[in-house]
């Protein structure tokens, strides 16, 4: 049951407010409903106390490729979706989550990056190299042998020893960069599964980041791992659940689901949405779900799976009611993987639709669990190139038209910078009679790339409530994100007295 905490406003803020009434009292506009909704928001953030307690219980979501355009554009889009103003609108964790800051997320060697050192900026508290996961910038890419002695402890792998329970949810591969920076440290992050090892890492003893998950040796383990990436669990002998013609990837003969099983006396493996329902958190102390051969459905799609997916939301929830019995806390890692899928793509309908799945998941999070003892981090790991341009008017379908360019054809309010909304030796496009709201649209790019849009180089946002959330402010490089996270919960204080014998 979530627990409330009646918030006492200081003298001071109560003497603020009063000033800032009475000096407003003689403007005309006073009566303005855009002044008097400003003006009470100016008293909401004059009321706020800062929270110094311990952060029991860390969650951190990860909304892949979550630019600030995208939180425009989602905030847009969920409120016509719904029927209401959208630009107004305010979604879940802009709601929730008052404490805002701008993250740095360049790479030791990147101005752009990619997800692997993103996350491992965030949970290890360093920056490193793109395509590597858990390692320091002192590695080689590709070169298991460099990755010897530049590992990098996760804040996963503190809770664990502090006697945490530990949770990773993600609607991509659990084995894909960014819920992999949770447990696996690899000098590349392609080696999924032992069948893309390179003979090299072979030879110098490396593991493959599923290999990895099952094998993890912080404390008893993850006490939740839900998300896709089946195939990379199960050998090749072994068909797949969901389709009876494919098998798993691995050629080294492993069963990681059944070494799992014999691991969890205690646990519950499951692949599909009625497994998933039938799961009784007060009864089970361990939960595995891999719901794909390889990603998650999109949210936009989840309905037409066959073997059924839980969402993010249900994912999220139950987790938390495993992760919950611990009175010690747990730290859990809730990452939106598909956002970014969507956006390589070009289609911004279903990378907007999967971020307000994220916002859905993140307010099932904050009703399940003590806000006050709970540090709740929103974030992303990069941006993406997509972009809201021309003067569309209020109210104008997000997914629309924005206006007609010189050429006399029109152009729709989001594009990307490169993609395959463009297409080599072609003319733009004229859209007079195309519908750019339909979920498969490809919206128009500058410059061609068939096979993916990249990724961007500029700021995220960082949305968080709860313990020190309050440090989160201004412009931070990324991996900030982890040392407030370990901070706030006094993670390696406790994990000494934990190996000293010491109270806690």
């Amino acid at each position: 049951m979530k627990r409330f905490t009646k918030l006492f406003l200081s003298g001071a803020s109560v003497a603020l407010m009063a000033q800032a009434a009475n000096a407003q009292q003689a403007l005309p506009q006073q009566t303005d409903s855009y002044f008097v909704s400003a003006q009470q928001e100016l008293f909401s953030k004059l009321a706020e106390q800062p929270n110094t307690g311990r952060a029991k219980n860390v969650i951190l979501f990860v909304l892949d490729g979550f630019s600030i355009p995208t939180l425009t554009a989602a905030r847009i889009y969920e409120g016509q979706s719904r029927g209401v103003d959208g630009e107004s609108n305010v979604l879940s964790f802009e709601k929730l989550l008052p404490y805002v800051a701008l993250s740095k997320t360049y790479t030791h060697d990147s101005q752009v990056a990619d997800s692997a050192p993103t996350a491992t900026a965030m949970t290890t508290g360093v920056k490193s190299l793109n395509g590597t996961i858990g390692v320091t910038q002192k590695v080689t890419l590709e070169n298991c042998a460099s990755q010897k002695g530049a590992e990098a402890e996760s804040i996963f792998e503190l809770a664990e020893k502090a006697g945490l329970s530990t949770g990773i949810i993600s609607t991509a591969r659990i084995t894909h960069a960014t819920p992999a920076a949770a447990y696996a440290h690899t000098a590349f992050r392609d080696w999924e599964s032992d069948a893309t090892l390179s003979e090299e890492a072979k030879q110098n003893g490396c593991k493959d980041i599923a290999a990895q998950l099952i094998d993890w040796s912080a404390g008893n383990g993850f006490e939740v791992v839900l998300g896709g990436g089946r195939s990379n669990f199960l050998p090749e002998s072994a068909a797949d659940p969901e389709a009876a013609d494919k098998t798993g990837a691995r050629k080294d003969g492993r069963n990681l689901v059944d070494e799992w099983k014999a691991k969890y006396n205690d646990g519950a493996y499951v692949w599909n949405k009625t497994e998933f329902d039938a799961v009784d958190a007060e009864k089970t102390e361990h939960l595995f779900g891999l719901f794909e051969r390889s990603h998650m459905q999109y949210e936009a799609d989840r309905a037409k799976d066959k073997g059924g997916e839980p969402s993010l939301a249900e994912m999220t929830g139950k987790a938390i009611d495993v992760l919950s019995k611990n009175k010690e806390g747990f730290v859990l890692m809730v990452e939106a993987g598909r956002i970014d899928h969507a956006h390589h793509a070009g289609n911004a309908a279903r990378a907007l639709a999967d971020t307000v799945a994220a916002a859905q998941a993140l307010q099932v999070a904050y009703d399940k669990v003590n806000p006050q003892e709970t540090l709740i981090v929103l974030t992303a790991d990069h941006s993406h190139t997509m972009t809201i341009n021309g003067y569309p008017k209020r109210n104008n379908p997000i997914l629309g038209i924005a206006g007609t360019g010189d050429d006399k054809k029109p152009y729709t309010t989001l594009s990307y910078a490169n993609g395959p909304g463009a297409k080599l030796d072609e003319p733009r496009p004229d859209l007079t009679n195309v519908d750019t709201t339909d979920l498969d649209f490809l919206q128009p790019a500058l410059v061609p790339l068939g096979e993916s849009e990249t990724h961007g180089g500029d700021d995220v946002a960082i949305f968080a409530a709860g313990p020190w959330a309050h440090l989160f402010r201004g412009v931070v490089e990324q991996n900030l994100i982890y040392h407030v996270m370990a901070y706030a919960s006094q993670l390696p204080s406790r994990v000494k007295a934990e190996t000293t014998g010491a109270v806690k």
